[in-house]
């Protein structure tokens, strides 16, 4: 056996130690330089956060803070926040970055935080490097380039900037995509709630980009970029409630020729009665809605709540009724008008009356049915605030100081399907469809749980409708999982000091009423492929219609709903297994819809 020199031994275990206190200097200096680096790339994320909010402050500002014709101070003004928050996460990716960073982040367990700090950098250096610009230019591009047309959307810059914002809708979901990816809990609760905050903003980031997208992709076209295009434009009235909303009341013809829009022949309901639609909808659709003849009947025309099938009903019934094709139908009501209102400013009619943001709302789904006992009267009266209004919105649209606001109003109006659209041109409706502006119920096999009413009585009294939706799973079995679906109906309409023509009933029931009752169409539109097991109305079973509307099952109640009362319809369903929550309509009521799912096992799909 070799001998081992004590002069060579000493001199291993020197080298040794030299190299464990190079190796921990080494870890201390790169811990070191974490930190530091760390601190100062929080201080440059906290600095893009702030231009960021300066930037949605430049842009939303309200008009009377904007001075006039002062549209291209403010764009200019955008950019430099714009700017400087790209340069902040710029720099925030480079210091979090290099091979420290790179350790830190791949150490087991404790790497957490430090692989969440270097991804949203990133995320926020790709945003405001990449997205951000697209987007600003193109607003930017639109609303100086107005006054160049009379103040009309310019639908070449529009067009110009499709390939741009495609682009920029790639990259937010990719972008969104490799947040998803980070480590949702480590150690460090302060990085996880960044997490958190980023992942929230990109989701709602995701549809307004891709929004924007197929907007730059359409809207040339659809505002008549290659010759004049025509819409029927109707005005819902959701103090009678509609599948898709509202009561069809009031109408106008819009046309768009080369980004001018102009308002025409404004009419009301009572002119479209007598019109005899030639269009065949399917048997599927006959056998849900034949006994109220939707076609044939104008206030029934939108039972459904596919929009579709009453854009195709209306578009119809206007040719029937005046000879006259259109290029698509578009629908809106109160609530859009207020939202819109919000940024244009408020619109007066003839006789004095001050349409706003907070008044339209009221005028037409309320006070209207008390000011007027004259039904003629209170449809005149209700087309004069449609048109002030319409009129209103046009007007502002043409204003360079009101056009940002407006821009992002309507943006929130048809990125939540409160403005429906439909079109005649085929590969312009499949794009439609697929969003929340078609107003089209889905066709597949994703789980899905819609609540409709129809209003049965003829009255107004949905004005004052309050509903609630809760949905759970119970067991999963071998033949799927189980489903209960509680929907709560409550009519809180006064006992007194409503006009007669709100609370007349139509109907003629085998029962006695109440002034102030109402009666309901209450449909559930479940899951492809669920099965009812029971129902019962304030827990007494019910006996209650069924059919079949784009591949879901639609269970179908007549309820009697009474004048301060509520009633409670259960359905317990029996749905293919999976592991996913649920879609939830939101029938667009005077009263929103209060849905709650909860939290259930997972039942993942055989």
């Amino acid at each position: 056996m070799p001998r081992i020199k004590p002069a060579a031994f000493m001199t291993s275990i020197r080298r040794t130690k030299l190299w464990i206190w190079g190796a921990a200097a080494f870890l201390v200096a790169g811990a070191g330089w974490v930190l530091v680096t760390g601190l100062y790339a929080r201080s440059e994320l906290l600095a893009a956060q702030k231009d960021l909010e300066s930037l949605r402050n430049t842009v939303t500002a309200p008009p009377q803070e904007a001075a006039a014709g002062d549209v291209e101070g403010r764009w200019a003004r955008a950019e430099s926040p714009a700017r400087s928050a790209a340069a902040h996460a710029a720099r925030a990716r480079r210091l979090t970055t290099g091979p420290a960073w790179f350790v830190a982040a791949h150490v087991p367990v404790l790497g957490g935080p430090f692989e969440t700090v270097r991804g949203t950098a990133n995320a926020l250096d790709q945003l405001t490097g990449k997205v951000l610009p697209a987007v600003v230019r193109t607003a930017g591009d639109l609303t100086e380039s107005a006054g160049a047309d009379g103040g009309h959307l310019n639908l070449s810059v529009l067009r110009r900037a499709a390939p741009a914002l495609e682009e920029a809708s790639r990259r937010v979901v990719a972008v969104r995509s490799e947040t998803r990816g980070l480590p949702r809990q480590t150690w460090l609760p302060a990085t996880d709630e960044a997490r958190a905050r980023l992942l929230e903003g990109l989701d709602r980031m995701v549809p307004l980009v891709d929004d924007a997208a197929t907007g730059a992709r359409l809207l040339p076209a659809m505002l008549g970029e290659d010759g004049p295009r025509r819409y029927f434009l109707v005005f819902q009235n959701p103090a009678e409630a509609r599948g898709t909303g509202g009561m069809p009341g009031a109408h106008a013809m819009l046309t768009a020729d080369r980004g001018a829009l102009a308002l025409t022949s404004f009419g009301h309901d009572g002119e479209m009665v007598t019109a005899r639609p030639k269009v065949d909808l399917g048997a599927e659709f006959n056998a849900m809605y034949a006994v109220a003849d939707p076609v044939n009947t104008w206030p029934n025309s939108n039972m459904s709540p596919h929009f579709p099938y009453a854009a195709r009903i209306w578009s119809a019934a206007w040719l029937d009724r005046s000879g006259e094709r259109v290029d698509g139908v578009l629908s809106v009501d109160p609530a859009v008008l207020a939202r819109l209102l919000a940024a244009s400013g408020p619109a007066q009619t003839s006789d004095g009356t001050v349409v706003s943001a907070d008044t339209v709302v009221e005028i037409s789904e309320r006070t209207n049915y008390v000011t007027y006992a004259d039904p003629l009267q209170r449809k005149a009266f209700l087309l004069e605030v449609a048109r002030a209004a319409a009129g209103r919105l046009l007007t502002a649209a043409e204003d360079p100081r009101l056009r940002p606001g407006l821009l992002t109003a309507l943006y929130e109006v048809l990125g939540n399907g409160q403005i429906n659209a439909w079109s005649t041109r085929p590969d312009e409706q499949r794009e439609l469809e697929s969003r929340p502006v078609g107003g089209s119920l889905p066709h597949g096999p994703e789980p899905y749980a819609g609540l409709v009413v129809n209003n049965a009585a003829g009255t107004k009294l949905d004005y004052y409708l309050d509903r609630t939706l809760d949905w759970h799973v119970g067991r999963c079995t071998a033949a799927g999982r189980e489903v209960t679906v509680k929907a709560v109906l409550t009519n809180r309409a006064p006992s007194s000091g409503l006009p007669s023509y709100v609370t007349h009933r139509m109907d003629k029931t085998p029962y006695a009423t109440r002034r102030g009752d109402n009666r309901l169409l209450v449909s559930y539109y479940a899951t492809s492929g669920a099965r009812l097991k029971k129902a019962t109305v304030d827990g007494r079973p019910t006996l209650l219609s069924s059919g079949r509307e784009r591949g879901h099952p639609v269970y179908t109640l007549d309820v009697e709903v009474p004048a301060g009362g509520s009633r409670t319809v259960m359905l317990r369903l029996l749905e293919p297994p999976t592991d996913r929550s649920p879609a939830v309509l939101h029938q667009l009521l005077p009263r929103p819809l209060k849905a709650t799912v909860h939290p259930f096992p997972p039942c993942p799909a055989t």
